[in-house]
């Protein structure tokens, strides 16, 4: 199942709306064939392991991170070439979480003389499909929120400047967390204070879909955001008002603009997070700046924090926190955080955990 973990996020990033799979086919205790889902339409992570090995697999042990579909999509059922190749044993890691499927393929399985057993490496091949569980789930991507601090808890200096808090390892994680997310979301701010090109630099990398929260459509026009090689969309959230000469100008450029409904403090993020769960993005790597993850934790829209400390001291009382805005009042209204894990990167630290809101609509 490791294996099967593995080939599984070779897929990360790459199956919206699906989720990335794994599988790899043990014949007398040795992997004669493996596959990953590469792509929606392709074929899933079974079949592409079925394929390798032909009329071989007949008497064969399936090793697969998520339950095998049992219904027609973009692709036939894989339950059914499964039994067809002769497959004696599926291990599965997780069973599907679409209410429509759940079950449905181990039982199919099972019906036909094939012996099931489910549950193996569970907690690893939830997390492997957790932004597929959440955007089937809650009809909106599963977003993640990465933030750069000082030791002092500081997200950039008095004047702004931020580059760099974190080190070059830290940098370099961060593109694959890029790599491995369907877009990426900053504000508008960090694009007039940065420049960023939100682009992965990995070898082999894939480029996010840029998305950026512009209400006033102040991105600038010579930004290297829209003035560079890249494959993926541009993506400019914009209030309701927007001249549409003003919106024909950027499109020129190649971005689609999304026109939100407004709120009193900004655009209607979760309106927005739903129209972008529509165009099958999947998930969201959030960098900020501190407007936009004040926003986002308000809204209680946070799925995964990436919290990453550098061994620095701003110093003094002035410098741009995390998030920006009203947070809680009390330490027992405070986002907590679960299942926390630690890594070092240098002498960096990072610290990833689940938030648990309080119980309320907003933080108060």
């Amino acid at each position: 199942m490791r294996a099967a973990l593995r080939q599984a996020r070779n897929g990360l990033g790459r199956t919206s709306p699906n989720p990335p799979v794994g599988a790899v086919i043990v014949r007398d205790d040795r992997i004669i064939a493996s596959g990953y889902h590469r792509k929606s339409g392709m074929p899933h992570a079974e079949i592409e392991a079925l394929n390798k090995v032909s009329e071989n697999a007949r008497g064969a042990t399936l090793y697969v991170t998520l339950e095998p579909c049992n219904h027609y999509g973009k692709t036939p059922p894989c339950t059914k070439a499964i039994v067809r190749a002769g497959i004696v044993r599926v291990v599965v890691g997780a069973r599907d979480m679409n209410p429509n499927v759940d079950g449905g393929g181990c039982d199919y399985l099972s019906g036909r003389g094939v012996e099931v057993v489910t549950g193996v490496l569970e907690p690893e091949c939830k997390e492997l499909i957790e932004a597929f569980i959440g955007h089937s789930t809650e009809g909106r991507p599963f977003i993640t929120v990465k933030s750069a601090l000082t030791l002092d808890g500081w997200a950039g200096s008095s004047t702004g400047h931020s580059k760099w808090i974190t080190n070059e390892k830290s940098r370099s994680f961060v593109h694959l967390l890029r790599d491995r997310s369907d877009a990426v979301m900053v504000g508008v701010g960090t694009v007039i204070a940065d420049d960023p090109m939100l682009t992965c630099r990995r070898k082999a990398g894939k480029d996010p879909i840029r998305i950026v929260l512009d209400t006033r459509l102040r991105t600038p026009l010579n930004s290297r955001l829209l003035n560079q090689n890249s494959k993926a969309e541009n993506i400019i959230a914009v209030g309701s008002g927007i001249a549409g000469d003003r919106v024909k100008v950027y499109e020129d450029k190649g971005a689609r603009i999304i026109r939100c409904p407004e709120r009193e403090a900004g655009l209607d993020i979760p309106w927005l997070m739903e129209t972008l769960a529509k165009m099958d993005i999947m998930s969201i790597l959030v960098e900020g700046g501190s407007k936009v993850i004040g926003s986002i934790m308000r809204e209680c829209l946070a799925d995964k924090f990436y919290v990453f400390r550098s061994p620095k001291l701003l110093g003094g009382n002035d410098g741009i926190p995390m998030a920006h805005g009203h947070g809680a009042l009390r330490m027992d209204r405070c986002v907590q955080l679960r299942d926390i894990s630690i890594r070092h990167f240098g002498e960096d630290l990072l610290t990833v955990g689940y938030p648990v809101y309080p119980p309320v609509d907003r933080i108060n």
